[in-house]
């Protein structure tokens, strides 16, 4: 067995330059060698007490896949894995693990802690490269259960209940799988190919996806028990955009960042001549500090944008985006406009010249300066606004990231749902909503959240609804 590496940082994430990467849409980061992966792994001290698992939505078994790598057995240590997360590959790329596992490990008392997510992604690229065995399908028990949306939170559910014999539909409103997975998160963070072949092991294991069908609209989910489903997962996700309601919202060339980012990366925008339309080169501001926001900026960059801003109400210390893509978003170049708050997005309006072909698109964005105040509910210190600090930005697109909520379709079409101000559907511990055999989990609950904590909640409902059907 190999020594201990104290080394207090961790191995380093081969990228690609920013210079090169700001041009193109493939993957950044490069993924762990072989020989790298086993080096970081000799970092784990393997605790008895396993403080990372407490850490992890899903309870993968932290020490022991990273026991295993240690070893080489890099097939072994993607089967523990894949024990308790139907999405290794998807997590090892997406998940902030800084918040979660790594935030628990003892190695990141007195240096950095062990790179869990880099470990996960090389033991799910090293499978899907090298590995020819096929999941093993379970013998149906015959029970179908739907699951509405192909998200992450109801591709975990169908994932498990396939497990355990169930017969399970997936329906998908979109025309391909993957929810959140394909039309929110871009391809150079997460290669399209990668939950592709994340849905293709699901299929193997019986999973049958229905696309094309808009539950509320085609189907409805009474109308699933009356076709024989026996309980119903949840998972529609947040997919309706918020605004912030200021003049000019209406203009021209004015996205939210779920419009902007589907027409990139589902409906193929980034080609030449689309036929989807959407901003070429110009200015663009980006309005927001989370991860979505990260990932419109950086495509926008990559669209052809000359300059890119990201406009946040709070400091640096406050942004909600993820360490990792806010250093990459800085290194590609993007301008951080940070405490300022937009009041009024600018068009060209000239009503003497009807003909004038600006007349309604966006021209710029007014913003005010912000200072950081007393905390809020959330413990963040509230921005309050800098009397007379008004300033304008020219540019030519304007994204609205400041978050989304739950669809409201399915609830506005289903007898006995219940759901809150926010319109997230209501749910008990177990996922269960107020309406006999329908359970609920991910973004169609909590509102904008992170995939990790989406497969959690269709976890913990795939274990509900087994428990409810025997």
């Amino acid at each position: 067995m190999a020594e201990i590496n104290m080394d207090l940082k961790r191995n380093i994430m081969p990228t690609q330059s920013p210079e090169e990467r700001a041009k193109n849409f493939s993957e950044v980061a490069l993924g762990y060698s072989e020989e790298v992966a086993i080096s970081e792994a000799n970092r784990c001290l393997n605790c008895k007490t396993m403080p990372c698992v407490s850490g992890c939505p899903v309870k993968i078994r932290i020490p022991e896949f990273i026991s295993e790598i240690k070893e080489g057995n890099f097939e072994k240590a993607y089967q523990i894995i894949s024990e308790s997360s139907s999405l290794p590959a998807v997590c090892g790329r997406v998940c902030p693990q800084e918040n979660q596992c790594e935030a628990k490990c003892v190695r990141g008392i007195k240096g950095e802690s062990v790179g869990i997510g880099r470990l996960e992604r090389f033991v799910a690229d090293y499978h899907n490269t090298f590995s020819e065995n096929e999941p093993k399908k379970t013998q149906s028990n015959g029970k179908k259960v739907a699951i509405i949306g192909s998200g992450p939170s109801g591709l975990t559910c169908a994932g498990d209940l396939a497990k355990k014999g169930y017969q399970v539909t997936v329906f998908e409103a979109l025309h391909t799988a993957g929810g959140v997975l394909i039309y929110g998160i871009p391809e150079f963070r997460l290669p399209k190919k990668i939950v592709a072949k994340e849905v293709e092991t699901l299929k193997k294991l019986g999973v049958k996806i229905e696309t094309n069908v808009v539950i509320g609209k085609t189907l409805t989910v009474d109308e699933l028990f009356d076709m024989g489903y026996k309980a119903v997962f949840v998972g529609s996700g947040a997919g309706l955009p918020n605004f912030m309601g200021i003049p000019g919202e209406t203009l021209n060339g004015v996205y939210s960042a779920n419009e902007f980012l589907t027409r990139s990366n589902l409906m193929k925008a980034y080609k030449e001549n689309p036929q989807t339309p959407i901003m070429k080169g110009g200015k663009i501001a980006v309005v927001g500090g989370g991860n979505v926001a990260m990932d419109a900026a950086r495509t926008a960059l990559r669209l052809g944008a000359e300059k890119v801003y990201i406009i946040y109400r709070r400091s640096m210390e406050e942004l909600p985006a993820r360490h990792e893509e806010v250093e990459h978003a800085m290194e590609e170049g993007i301008d951080f406009k940070l405490l300022c708050n937009p009041v009024e997005i600018l068009g060209y309006n000239n009503p003497d010249d009807i003909r004038d072909s600006r007349n309604n698109f966006v021209k710029g964005i007014k913003c005010v300066k912000m200072e950081l105040g007393e905390p809020d509910e959330r413990g963040r210190r509230r921005p309050v606004e800098i009397p007379h600090s008004e300033f304008e930005i020219a540019v030519d697109t304007v994204i609205m990231s400041i978050g989304t909520s739950p669809n409201p379709l399915i609830k506005s079409t289903t007898n006995g749902l219940e759901v809150n101000s926010r319109g997230g559907i209501i749910v008990n511990e177990d996922g269960l909503t107020s309406k006999e055999g329908v359970y609920a989990g991910g973004d169609a609950v909590t509102g904008a959240a992170t995939v990790i904590s989406a497969m959690g909640s269709g976890k913990t409902a795939a274990k509900a609804i087994d428990e409810y059907l025997r």
